[in-house]
């Protein structure tokens, strides 16, 4: 097999130590491979690279691209759609819309033209599985992987409520076998099963779900200990309840704590660290010192931020009462979705406008977490795509986290109370290269359990991208020199060269299969849909599967 060269770059790679060293990388087949000591080896192609910065590619961990909710978003905002010029249909690329919500095709073009090459989907209820990887399928150049609610699955939910774990750990196994999943999901536990029973859906962690005899924090802790013992790559992807609520910072902190002694990730934690009362504007503001505290104390906890970034952008997610409580705020059109036995959600379009103390207090609330949180391997760069601003945001974000004077510039902008209810106008941390290489692709690998991403070593997947340093940041990383997918050179100067489709990332955990004749008679007389037909057949797999290992964990 033909060998390619990288040669000279400046390279960043820090899950193998290097930053900011000249070196070479070889490729071949795909993967990166150890210099060749065979002084006639082929070498099909070198690509000099010096003076410019090498990378692997971007891993977003958490973003909305594929499945039902998103596509009724592509409906139901057709303004968004008219207001952004298509992609055009080529002899290489398909047709698509863009907007806050881009299309199968876009979506894979984007992402690939900043250099970004794996992607998770952060919320799919199983019975929008097959939407799911049909998307896929359409979604060239990046790997794609997807999260599968349980928070309110109505299985579980009776499991837990009778006491038996056992069958909860064992039918979330078959869940992610079923589904061709990725990981376990919890969005506001308990809390969209209480608003799809005619209530207020914004639970507490105590608060007992009608029917089921079970609160929010017997979910969390169980899913993260389920994720735990089935040996799961990623930990359970938390969505606390009380999402945008003023106040909420302390049920996060009591999440947080709640799930004390497992693995956990929490997600787009910027929308959970809100002080102040609730319908008392005056006292809205930042707990994230708090909450950044007990991050930082605890290894086992990581964080994606759901940075807010100015603009038009759409509200989608999982946690249905949320979608209701943004339409009454801001008197836009809403979509509620409900899906039988296992979850809602809720769309709203939303636009964030730096004149607002609150979206201007979210802005900054992001960004503390960014700078508050000691080490970057704990913290992930999301905006949530796109609820809180699309994935396009992620170069400005990291002009804003290597310059403070950037910072202050746009702070200048804004409401000057800010000042008086967060602490970001006084932290003068900047990020380096290398903590930007973590934050966008090594922690995310890392915390997602894909040992072959976001890094260079030997065996790794030859997702590679080159960056032309320069004093304006933005444009640095909104326009790589090249990016290369599996070895092969996707893009050119911001031209789409090439546009392989990458294979959907599944977790396949050991379980009981003895919990399964169970399962069946408790789905047959529950769901719409026979148990024969509900698991995702090998035929929407069009592009293949990569099975991450569910490797033997310590205690």
């Amino acid at each position: 097999m033909a060998l390619i060269k990288l040669a000279n770059g400046t390279v960043h790679d820090p899950a193998n130590g290097i930053d900011g060293e000249v070196r070479d990388i070889w490729i071949e087949a795909g993967k990166v491979v150890a210099p060749p000591t065979d002084p006639d080896a082929v070498v099909e192609r070198v690509h000099d690279l010096t003076g410019l910065v090498v990378m692997p590619g971007g891993v977003d961990m958490h973003a909305h691209i594929a499945g039902p909710k998103v596509n009724v978003a592509r409906k139901l905002r057709p303004e968004d759609r008219r207001d952004n010029a298509p992609f055009r249909r080529t002899k290489l690329l398909r047709s698509g819309t863009l907007g806050s919500t881009p299309t199968t095709f876009a979506t894979g073009y984007l992402y690939a033209g900043l250099g970004y090459t794996t992607v998770f989907d952060a919320a799919i209820p199983p019975l929008g599985a097959r939407h799911t990887h049909e998307e896929f399928h359409d979604t060239p150049v990046i790997d794609k992987g997807f999260f599968v609610l349980v928070g309110n699955n109505h299985y579980v939910m009776d499991q837990l409520g009778r006491g038996e774990f056992d069958r909860v750990r064992a039918f979330c196994g078959w869940l992610l076998h079923a589904t061709r999943g990725y990981a376990l999901k919890v969005v506001n536990p308990g809390g969209v099963e209480v608003w799809k029973q005619g209530k207020n859906g914004m639970t507490g962690l105590e608060d007992v779900v009608p029917g089921f005899g079970v609160s929010p924090r017997q979910i969390v802790t169980a899913a993260a200990r389920v994720a735990d013992e089935l040996n799961l790559p990623h930990p359970v992807h938390v969505h606390c309840n009380q999402l945008g609520m003023p106040g909420n910072w302390t049920t996060t902190l009591d999440t947080m704590r709640a799930v004390e002694g497992h693995r956990a990730h929490f997600t787009h934690i910027q929308f959970h660290s809100y002080g102040g009362g609730p319908d008392d504007q005056g006292t809205f503001r930042s707990r994230v010192p708090d909450l950044a505290e007990w991050v930082n104390a605890h290894p086992s906890a990581t964080v994606d931020v759901g940075q807010v970034m100015f603009g038009d952008t759409t509200s989608m997610t999982g946690d249905g009462p949320l979608g209701h409580f943004l339409h009454r705020v801001t008197g836009r059109k809403w979509f509620n979705g409900d899906t039988e036995c296992e979850g809602g959600c809720g769309i709203v379009p939303i636009e964030y406008k730096e004149k607002s103390f609150v979206h201007a207090l979210q802005w900054a609330i992001g960004l503390e977490w960014y700078l508050l949180v000691r080490d970057p391997w704990k913290v992930a760069m999301s905006t949530d795509h796109p609820n809180g601003g699309s994935f396009l945001a992620y170069p400005e974000i990291c002009a804003l986290l290597m310059s403070r004077d950037y910072r202050r510039e746009v702070l200048k902008r804004l409401p000057a109370k800010l000042k008086d209810v967060c602490t970001l106008p006084e932290l003068d941390r900047e990020y380096t290269l290398q903590e930007i290489a973590i934050v966008t692709r090594a922690g995310p690998a890392r915390m997602l359990g894909l040992t072959h991403k976001g890094h260079l070593g030997v065996g790794a997947d030859a997702d590679v991208t080159v960056y032309t340093p320069g004093a304006d940041l933005r444009a640095m990383f909104e326009l790589p020199r090249f990016v290369f997918k599996a070895g092969k050179l996707v893009v050119e100067k911001g031209e789409i060269r090439l546009a392989p489709y990458g294979p959907a990332l599944v977790a396949r955990p050991a379980f009981d299969a003895g919990a399964l004749p169970h399962i069946r008679d408790w789905f047959e007389g529950a769901y719409s849909l026979a148990f024969d037909n509900y698991a995702v057949g090998s035929e929407y797999l069009t592009h293949g599967e990569t099975v991450v290992s569910c490797g033997e964990r310590g205690a």
